[in-house]
């Protein structure tokens, strides 16, 4: 694109806005691209995939259990329990990544606020222990 100089500031604003928004071109073909490969795919292997169905295929399966029962059932409130502890904790891990990068230019000061958070951590982690919130029955 060749550089335009405008004596008007009003229309250089405007050819300033409009090379901005040709910037953002790659980002919509990159999204027109996609969206387009998962459509040609779902509809070529429409066409292109068998089409037999019997009694037997059409079975609901599910890890080589048959289905008995209604799939409406409740869950235990203890599976999600521990599935958002293991989250919790997960996540917490996480932070101590950068931590350990960037370990020397945080200094002393780095280093109390890491141990100020993994006193944190292991207080949860104890809480949760004592109220067997990880237990399993």
């Amino acid at each position: 694109m060749k550089p335009i100089f405008v004596s008007n500031i009003f229309f250089a604003k405007i050819i300033i806005m409009q090379s901005d928004q040709f910037d953002y071109f790659p980002i919509l073909m990159q999204l027109v691209l996609a969206v387009g490969f998962v459509v040609a795919t779902i509809i070529g292997s429409s066409f292109l995939g068998p089409k037999r169905s019997s009694k037997n295929k059409d079975k609901n399966f599910e890890c080589g259990i048959e289905s008995v029962g209604n799939a409406r059932m409740p869950f235990s409130v203890k599976y999600f329990l521990v599935a958002i502890l293991f989250v919790l904790f997960d996540v917490e891990v996480i932070f101590m990544y950068p931590w350990a990068v960037n370990f020397r230019e945080m200094g002393f000061e780095g280093l109390m606020k890491m141990g100020i958070f993994m006193f944190l951590l292991v207080v949860g982690f104890f809480y949760v222990m004592k109220k067997k919130g990880l237990e399993w029955e």
